[in-house]
């Protein structure tokens, strides 16, 4: 996949937590796409690419989306988070996504954003990032020396576009996102752990499931177990299901599969929750 021609800055000065080396894939960083600063701060939305936690789809799962959002004044940015394929198994992923909002929110002024209108958009195991991500967040440390970790990660919408979510449920889980995210031996508490629809509470972010009947790559079955953990605590929530579309669908002028008018529906979803 071609990497996005935007401008980028590293979530970290210096080495990310964890980090293995110096490479472009040890290095997190956020592809900027940022319009005409606006009258008044604004919404913005990052976006997660999946690719079964070993590639990042960033063409039809990224950068046709940061543009689409570019063209009607929306500042949006693609996450560049490493992968377990270059030796970073979870927590880093999770680290390099909680990073990005604090480093966007930490931003606000700068790039004329309200800081209480991020949005984070998922697809599959990216999904299942910006899942884990907002069921695993915190206010910050506001003792830290680092402005950065001084915000907190926590999104205010999220949208999860045929997300992984159960890493526990036979049949239903995506067994390579979950060999390539823990390992062939995980730790069965960290497998409940990272089961998102385990973890929603009244305070999860309100949350849009996108997905397709007919996706036999991670079924459906995922969208409706983290839908029926959201409503049950309360959490304005909502799934677009559609007949069909199959795994991967994205968005852009080559996806033949893709639903149409699904991304319009979506943001007209988010919209309504008050990111406007």
């Amino acid at each position: 996949m071609p990497l996005p021609n935007a401008p980028a800055v590293p979530l970290w000065d210096g080495p990310a937590p964890h980090s293995l080396g110096s490479t472009p894939n040890d290095t997190p960083r956020l592809y900027l796409y940022l319009p005409e600063k606006p009258a008044q701060p604004g919404p913005a939305i990052i976006i997660c690419p999946g690719g079964g936690y070993s590639h990042l789809a960033y063409e039809h799962e990224g950068i046709n989306e940061a543009q689409w959002f570019h063209e009607r004044g929306i500042p949006a940015f693609i996450l560049f988070y490493r992968l377990p394929v270059n030796g970073y198994r979870h927590p880093v992923p999770l680290l390099d996504a909680q990073r990005a909002v604090r480093l966007v929110r930490s931003r606000a002024a700068e790039w004329s954003l309200d800081p209480a209108k991020i949005a984070v958009i998922g697809f599959s195991a990216g999904g299942h990032l910006v899942s884990t991500l907002h069921t695993h967040f915190d206010a910050g440390d506001p003792k830290t020396a680092d402005p950065v970790d001084r915000q907190s990660c926590r999104p205010d919408f999220t949208v999860l576009v045929y997300p992984v979510i159960t890493l526990k449920t036979p049949g239903v889980t995506h067994e390579g996102s979950k060999l390539a995210l823990l390992g062939p031996n995980p730790d069965p508490a960290l497998v409940e752990n990272l089961s998102n629809e385990t973890q929603v509470t009244p305070q999860t972010p309100p949350t849009l499931l996108v997905s397709a009947e007919d996706d036999t790559v991670v079924p459906i079955e995922n969208s409706r177990l983290m839908l029926a953990a959201l409503k049950k605590a309360g959490v304005p929530s909502a799934l677009q299901a559609y007949p069909h579309g199959g795994h991967g669908f994205g968005f852009g002028p080559q996806q033949k599969d893709a639903p149409a008018g699904w991304l319009d529906r979506a943001v007209e979803w988010i919209q309504a929750q008050g990111w406007r």
